[in-house]
C-alpha cells in the first residue's frame, strides 16, 4: 500500500493503529505550508523552528490521547494548534517585556523605503516604534488580524480559518483594529512622520 495515495484521515487511522509511516507521511505532505506560516508570521528563523517542532510535539500528543476529530481537515486543524502556539508565546513575550525592555521582531519590519539615507531611517523606526506600541494596546483579537494580515500578509480567508471565524468577522475585526489604532494614534498624540 502506497501511503501517498491516502488520505489524511487514513493516514491518521494507520498512525493510530501503530503505522509511524503514516503520520510521518502526512506531516510530509503539509510541512512547508507551515513552517512557511510560522517563518512570515515570526520573522525569526530560529523560533519558527522552535514552534514548529512545539507544534508537532502538540498534534502528536493529541492524536495519541485520542482527541483529534476526524472532520477531513487535518491541516486546518494543525494550523490552528501552530496559530494558538505563536500566540501563547506572543503573550508570554508581552509579559516578558514588561519586564525587560527589548524588542524580538518588528511588526512593521516589513516596509521597503528602498536605500534611505539615515535620518529616514531613524524616522522610519520612530514610526514601527510608536505603532508598535500601539498594537500592543489592541484588545487580542484585533492585535491577532493586524500580525497576520500586514506582517504575514495572509488573505482574509485564511485568518477566518485560522481564526476559527467567518470572513466577514475577519474582516470586521480588521476594520475595527484599523479603527481603534486611529484612535490610540489620535489620544496618545501619535503623528507618524513620512
Amino acid at each position: 500500500m502506497r501511503l501517498s495515495a491516502l488520505s489524511d484521515q487514513q493516514l491518521i487511522k494507520l498512525y493510530i493503529n501503530g503505522n509511524e509511516h503514516a503520520l510521518r507521511e502526512v506531516f510530509d505532505r503539509h510541512r512547508d505550508r507551515l513552517f512557511t506560516y510560522l517563518i512570515l508570521l515570526l520573522k525569526d528563523r530560529r523560533l519558527a523552528e522552535d514552534l514548529f517542532q512545539d507544534t508537532l510535539v502538540k498534534v502528536i500528543e493529541t492524536i495519541r490521547a485520542q482527541r483529534y476529530n476526524e472532520e477531513g481537515k487535518f491541516k486546518p486543524w494543525m494550523m490552528r494548534i501552530a496559530h494558538n502556539i505563536v500566540i501563547d508565546h506572543f503573550r508570554q513575550q508581552q509579559k516578558m517585556r514588561m519586564q525587560h525592555s527589548t524588542e524580538e521582531f518588528d511588526i512593521f519590519s516589513v516596509v521597503d523605503t528602498g536605500d534611505p539615507t539615515r535620518e529616514e531611517e531613524m524616522i522610519l523606526e520612530q514610526n514601527h516604534l510608536e505603532l508598535r506600541k500601539l498594537v500592543a494596546m489592541l484588545p487580542e483579537d484585533r492585535r491577532e488580524v493586524i500580525l497576520m494580515r500586514v506582517y504575514a500578509k495572509m488573505p482574509f480567508k485564511e485568518i477566518a480559518w485560522i481564526t476559527n471565524t467567518n470572513l466577514n468577522t475577519a474582516i470586521g475585526r480588521m476594520r475595527r483594529a484599523l479603527s481603534h489604532l486611529r484612535e490610540l494614534m489620535e489620544e496618545h498624540n501619535v503623528k507618524l512622520v513620512a
